[in-house]
């Protein structure tokens, strides 16, 4: 099929170059960097996000209220 698509001119580059060094021409580049894409963005599936809270294990008198004072209680005074 002949079609006309517009590429950006950094994906222009990397066909280019790859054809290069290949050997093989733009378009058998072009088909197969689509190719790859196109699997991989099929095969691949998001698992969704999962987050496993744990206690902190903090010192008596420490809280995460202020991240400040905090830094003051660990560092001192002069924690800047």
């Amino acid at each position: 099929m002949r079609t006309t698509v517009t590429l950006d001119d950094d994906v222009a580059a990397k066909l280019k170059e790859r054809s290069l060094r290949s050997g093989e021409s733009f378009k058998r580049v072009l088909n197969e960097a689509l190719r790859i894409g196109l699997s991989v963005s099929r095969t691949m599936k998001r698992r969704p996000l999962s987050l496993e809270a744990r206690p902190l294990h903090l010192r008596p008198g420490m809280a995460l209220d202020s991240v400040a004072a905090l830094l003051e209680q660990v560092d001192g005074p002069d924690h800047r």
